[in-house]
């Protein structure tokens, strides 16, 4: 079973102002109603591939 991609823990996640999007990925270059990760496993039936996280643990 693979981990589960937060994409808040994301450097490429950003929160939009606008209420029917609020969700969005720079990496794809998308504004959605629901998480990225989500939209991109459904869309394409892989995981996200450009996910890193903002501050990784050295």
């Amino acid at each position: 079973m693979t981990d589960r991609i937060v994409c808040q823990k994301c450097i490429h996640y950003f929160v939009t102002w606008q209420q029917s999007k609020p969700h969005g990925c720079k990496a794809y270059g998308f504004k959605s109603k629901i998480i990225p990760s989500v939209v991109v496993k459904n869309s394409s039936g892989l995981p996200c591939s450009f996910f890193q996280l903002k501050n990784p643990q050295k």
